[in-house]
């Protein structure tokens, strides 16, 4: 890492100042797969990670083409290697249609004793392969209002409660499915309060969000750019941030792991910390292949990425805010 990012950060304290707007808020609390818990006690937090999925597709996707208990055997020593590593909270992000299965979560959670964030919504991307098809005939008024009764009252005859929405769309400018997407996810937003975590192929579909979202009223924090590494067009990570939208760095790995350092740091450096969310979109059993496939870890974020910042000059403080604090603020919208 460039000698130039350490002096820039270590002349600046006040990325490790935390005033009342950056904090966590107190009062405000998370849905996870368990109830309701307070913000503050979220702890580390892995903001995009997965357990489980099926790329089948949604005509085919169904509980019956995988072993509930097989999964919970790979997954398990996974998630406590991360309770190992100081992490109290992983936000799960496979939507309905592509594998997501609360029940499982729910078990995982117990069994770990992490906190699981599960999700509403649907996902767009991948040409739409799936989407049900009700969400090509429906308006987005029925599908926002299919997603909030999640809200209200559980997750397919469960008690489980979704804590953000998920969604998804494909690169470029909006097609008219994925723009009916955000608008229910707007919309759905409006009704329960939940942030929209959305899947997004590159800067050019992001700023069409963001103006999809204004058109509807909402607010810019409300929005998190999912798998905004994959734009290599930081001046847009800068615009979006400066709207006052959540800059999601997501993927990291061995093999990323300088990219997303310099873009934690351009980031900071132009004063957006709080506003920057990193994960590493790992796990990934796979239905359909023998014993779930190759499983991912979750602990590269804390043994490459976390000493990695600290190397690029980044204190505890700030790491605090980014792996702790933002999380909480992300998570924490209910009072």
């Amino acid at each position: 890492m460039r000698t130039d990012r350490r002096v820039f950060l270590a002349s600046l304290p006040a990325l490790a100042i935390a005033g009342p707007a950056l904090a966590a808020r107190k009062g405000r609390r998370a849905m996870t797969v368990r109830g309701l818990v307070d913000a503050t006690d979220l702890g580390p937090t892995l903001v995009h990670e997965h357990v489980l999925v099926d790329f089948v597709g949604a005509d085919k996707v169904a509980r019956s083409r995988y072993d509930a208990d097989e999964a919970l055997g790979v997954v398990l020593p996974h998630l406590r290697a991360l309770k190992e590593r100081g992490a109290r909270t992983l936000v799960e992000c496979t939507p309905a249609w592509l594998g997501r299965d609360p029940g499982l979560l729910a078990r995982l959670a117990e069994a770990s004793g992490l906190h699981i964030v599960t999700n509403t919504g649907y996902y767009g991307a991948a040409q739409d392969k799936y989407l049900p098809a009700h969400a090509f005939e429906e308006s987005a008024e029925r599908l926002a209002q299919r997603w909030a009764s999640e809200w209200r009252d559980g997750i397919e005859e469960t008690s489980i409660r979704p804590g953000f929405i998920k969604t998804g769309v494909d690169p470029g400018p909006l097609s008219a499915i994925d723009r009916k997407l955000i608008v229910a996810a707007a919309l759905c937003h409006g009704q329960t309060g939940l942030r929209i975590h959305c899947h997004t192929g590159d800067g050019r579909a992001a700023m069409d969000i963001l103006s999809v979202l204004a058109a509807q009223r909402v607010s810019p924090a409300a929005f998190v750019w999912v798998h905004a590494q994959n734009e290599k067009d930081r001046a847009l990570h800068l615009r979006a941030a400066r709207a006052g939208a959540w800059i999601e760095l997501d993927g990291v790995a061995e093999d990323s792991l300088e990219a997303h350092v310099s873009a934690v740091v351009d980031l900071a450096r132009a004063g957006h910390l709080a506003q920057v969310l990193v994960s590493q979109d790992a796990g990934w059993y796979r239905v359909g292949e023998p014993g779930g496939g190759r499983f991912r870890p979750y602990t590269y974020l804390f043994d490459g990425l976390r000493p990695a910042l600290r190397r690029a000059g980044l204190s505890e403080r700030d790491l605090r805010r980014l792996l702790v604090d933002n999380p909480s603020r992300l998570l924490g919208v209910f009072t």
